[in-house]
C-alpha cells in the first residue's frame, strides 16, 4: 500500500502579486493603518482555503470554510482591526478563531493573542495550521466564546468575530480598563459596535457601519 502524499502548496510571486493589489482594493475602501496594509500584504491568504478555492483567495469578499463558517471579507478583518488600535504587546482576546486569518493578522501586529472557537472540527484544524505556517497564538480555546477567558484576563483588546445578538457581559468585564472592544451586534445585519472602558463602571459606545457575519453560536449546556 502506497501512501498519498500531501501536496505543498506555496506562497509565490503570483500569490504576493495578488496581496499587493488586494492591500490596494482594501485601502481604496478607506482602510489608512499602515501596519494592518502590511499585514495583508504578508500574511499568504490561499493557503487558509481549499487548494480548489484558490483563485477567490485574493478577491475581497468572505468565502465557505469548514462547519458552515466562513473566512471573512478582507476589508471586514481590516476594518475591525483599524478599529482595535492594536499595539505590539497588547494582550488580544480573539471570540471565533475560525479558519485563523484574523488570528494571523492579530500575530502580525506583534498582538499575544488568545483565542477561542465554537466549533471543534475548525479548532483542531486551524490550530495545527497556524503552527505549520508559523504564526504561534498565546493560547487556542476550544469552548463558549460568550464566557471568554476569564482566566487570562484582562485584556487590552477584545475582538469578536461572528454576529452576536447582544453584548455579552463576560467579555466586557474582562476588559481592562482603556481597552476597546470590537463586536458586531445583531440578529440578521450587524452594526460593528466598539466599546471603550473609561472605569470599572463606564464604558463608552461608537457605533459603525452594518456588517453581516456568521452568528455566534452559545453553549446552551
Amino acid at each position: 500500500m502506497t501512501l498519498k502524499r500531501e501536496k505543498v502548496r506555496k506562497d509565490t510571486l503570483k500569490h504576493q502579486g495578488k496581496r499587493q493589489q488586494l492591500a490596494k482594493v482594501v485601502e481604496g475602501k478607506g482602510i489608512k493603518d499602515e501596519k494592518v496594509l502590511e499585514a495583508i500584504k504578508k500574511i499568504p491568504r490561499h493557503l487558509f482555503m481549499d487548494s480548489s478555492f484558490e483563485d477567490h483567495a485574493y478577491q475581497d469578499k468572505a468565502f465557505p470554510i469548514a462547519a458552515d463558517q466562513t473566512i471573512s471579507q478582507p476589508y471586514t478583518v481590516a476594518f475591525q482591526t483599524e478599529v482595535l488600535q492594536v499595539k505590539k504587546g497588547d494582550s488580544v482576546l480573539e471570540i471565533g478563531t475560525g479558519s485563523g486569518y484574523q488570528t494571523a493578522m492579530l500575530c502580525e501586529l506583534g498582538a499575544k493573542v488568545y483565542s477561542i472557537e465554537r466549533q471543534q472540527e475548525l479548532f483542531k484544524k486551524t490550530k495545527l495550521f497556524l503552527s505549520k505556517i508559523g504564526y504561534r497564538p498565546r493560547y487556542l480555546a476550544f469552548g463558549d466564546g460568550y464566557k471568554g477567558l476569564p482566566d487570562y484576563a484582562p485584556f487590552d483588546r477584545i475582538i469578536v468575530t461572528a454576529g452576536a445578538p447582544f453584548v455579552p457581559k463576560p467579555l466586557l468585564s474582562q476588559l481592562k480598563v482603556g481597552g476597546r472592544m470590537v463586536i458586531p451586534v445583531g440578529k440578521d445585519l450587524q452594526v460593528m459596535t466598539l466599546f471603550e472602558r473609561k472605569s470599572e463602571t463606564e464604558f463608552e459606545k461608537t457605533e459603525f457601519g452594518n456588517f453581516r457575519f456568521v452568528p455566534l453560536l452559545e453553549d446552551k449546556n
